[in-house]
């Protein structure tokens, strides 16, 4: 039995370098925007939100951080308890007696820390009821306290830094600090605990221009200390626990602690970096700037892979990640102007939906035609849904199933693909006319991969010279505006060549007779000849710089 004609099949033409990366794929998805602005306008100065450290040993907090669905955000003297589901305030806590400093919920999402230009330091119960209960009051510092932040492995551990130039070491239950430490000699506006399942260590970084690391088992001053040329803004740890990012200034320097020295220097900034945060599961480190830009780096060359501008200078940022695998779902920016920025990415059957709804609002857009198709489409996956069911439920009792050409997947009987006329055309090996039909740039289907295609089939099969020939001047002239066209292109050129050449060998003898043939004629061996100019000073180019290389390596 002989095997079926199958239609001809149009060529792939090779891609060239997408000038959109996958990584900017990725953060453009961050797209479904929401924004709030705060009492007052008050500039957002702090967004945290108590994400599970890949390093947490505790049971009982890896549990309370996959419930949790609560990040906080702080904004003049009030500190604002978010929903990550809704990306709505829940609660708001307004009992401080001056500017409220980096409220930070603990990782069960009970407990809520923050300082304030007073240098108190305040506990919250934010875990039930609308109203948030004053736990515990602290009032040590003596100027404002700028940094409170939590402990990720230890529930009752909390460190913090103040004006008064010092780090305190704090546990919940006690009425005084468990350690302090001394040593900067200006402001302590950052620092964090290191990871690793160890709350003795712990960083800072102050206006003195210097960051230091603390251990709590050791007396004395810092373990190691790391000066830089300006104030430092913000301090943030890699998950590795080797590895400190240190912004001051325009700049973000990568420290090593096992080496005690810097690595790199990153000024991507062109105004103070005032914010960083990780995402990706640590892969990944986003940073906001006084000039309005958000910046994504990668870990491993630190380079920015994605960016984008916001309208405000940002003062605080946090990738909001959820879910057992800390998939990134907001990217929260917090800025001069009291505006909160969320952009939520949504993936699985969100994403899908979200998907379908766009499309159909396109189709919607464009006309009744295209909403036809549109459910077409849709009509087709659900028998496709439909057929892989009922391969499923044939295939119970064997290992693999081989359905025949003569039927499809849903074992019925193989439909009939419908040809285009130029595919009837060419199957009959009418192919002078075959080749009309997808040469014709005027017509509103044509396709020039779909033109090169018929024309690679044609030279494969040594009736390209057949197809070309017995032709008047009309039908002439579209293949020589067709061959012009593309001639410059890679892709094309061997085919162009090939259709030149026979149409100078056929008809460069009518040339004189008409003045419009002359014209295209003459068009196209311009265009060569610029071609092959380009190519002899790229020859000449690569020369140049081929010797330049030998004598530098000599």
């Amino acid at each position: 039995m002989a095997a079926e004609v199958l239609p001809l099949a149009q060529l792939k033409l090779a891609t060239g370098p997408s000038p959109i990366t996958a990584e900017q794929r990725y953060w453009r998805s961050f797209r479904t925007q929401k924004s709030h602005t705060s009492t007052a306008s008050w500039p957002i100065s702090h967004i945290s939100f108590p994400a599970a450290s890949s390093a947490t040993t505790s049971n009982s907090l890896v549990a309370a951080s996959k419930v949790n669905d609560l990040f906080a955000v702080t904004s003049g003297p009030r500190v604002e308890i978010y929903s990550i589901r809704k990306r709505e305030p829940l609660k708001t806590i307004g009992r401080f007696d001056s500017e409220a400093h980096s409220g930070e919920i603990r990782a069960d999402g009970r407990v809520l820390v923050a300082g304030e230009g007073t240098g108190k330091i305040q506990v919250f119960d934010v875990g039930g009821g609308t109203r948030a209960v004053v736990l515990k009051t602290w009032h040590i510092h003596k100027q404002p306290v700028w940094l409170t932040k939590w402990s990720p492995t230890e529930l009752t551990t909390l460190m913090s830094a103040s004006d008064d130039k010092t780090v305190r070491l704090w546990d919940l239950p006690s009425n005084s600090p468990t350690r302090m430490f001394t040593g900067h000699s200006d402001y302590v506006r950052c620092g964090a605990f290191m990871p690793g399942g160890n709350s003795n260590l712990l960083v800072s970084g102050s206006y003195d221009e210097t960051v230091r690391l603390w251990d709590a088992r050791a007396p004395g001053g810092a373990v190691l200390t790391f000066k830089h040329e300006g104030p430092i803004e913000e301090v943030l740890p890699l998950p590795s626990g080797t590895t400190l990012l240190a912004a001051a200034g325009n700049a973000i320097s990568v420290l090593d602690l096992v080496a005690a020295k810097p690595l790199r220097l990153i000024t991507n900034h062109q105004k103070t970096v005032t914010c960083l945060s990780l995402a990706s599961n640590g892969t990944r480190v986003v940073s906001g700037g006084l000039d309005g830009h958000v910046k994504v780096f990668e870990t491993s060359g630190w380079n920015v892979v994605s960016g984008s501008k916001y309208p405000s200078p940002i003062l605080s940022i946090s990738v909001i990640s959820t879910g057992a695998t800390q998939e990134d779902r907001h990217l929260a920016v917090g800025m001069q102007s009291g505006v909160l920025s969320l952009r939520t990415r949504l993936s699985g059957s969100a994403a899908d939906k979200a998907r379908d709804r766009a499309a159909e609002e396109a189709a919607r857009d464009i006309g009744p035609k295209a909403l036809e198709k549109l459910d077409a489409k849709r009509a087709k996956l659900k028998r496709k849904a439909v057929s892989n069911k009922t391969m499923t439920l044939l295939g119970e009792g064997v290992d693999i199933i081989i359905p025949t050409e003569a039927t499809n997947s849903a074992g019925g009987r193989a439909r009939r693909v419908k040809l285009k006329q130029w595919q009837r055309e060419f199957r009959q090996g009418r192919y002078a006319v075959a080749l009309d039909e997808v040469i014709d740039m005027s017509r509103p289907e044509y396709q020039p991969v779909v033109a090169l295609t018929v024309l690679t089939a044609l030279r494969h099969r040594s009736a390209l010279r057949e197809a070309l020939e017995g032709r008047d001047e009309v039908s002439v002239l579209p293949l020589l505006k067709w061959a012009g066209k593309y001639i410059a292109d890679p892709r094309y050129v061997s085919v162009c060549a090939d259709v030149g050449f026979h149409l100078l060998d056929i008809y460069s003898q009518y040339v004189g007779g008409s003045s419009e043939l002359a014209d295209q004629f003459q068009s196209l061996c311009g265009k060569v000849s610029k071609e092959v100019e380009k190519a002899q000073l790229a020859i000449t180019t690569s020369g140049m710089v081929e010797s330049l290389m030998i004598g530098r390596i000599e």
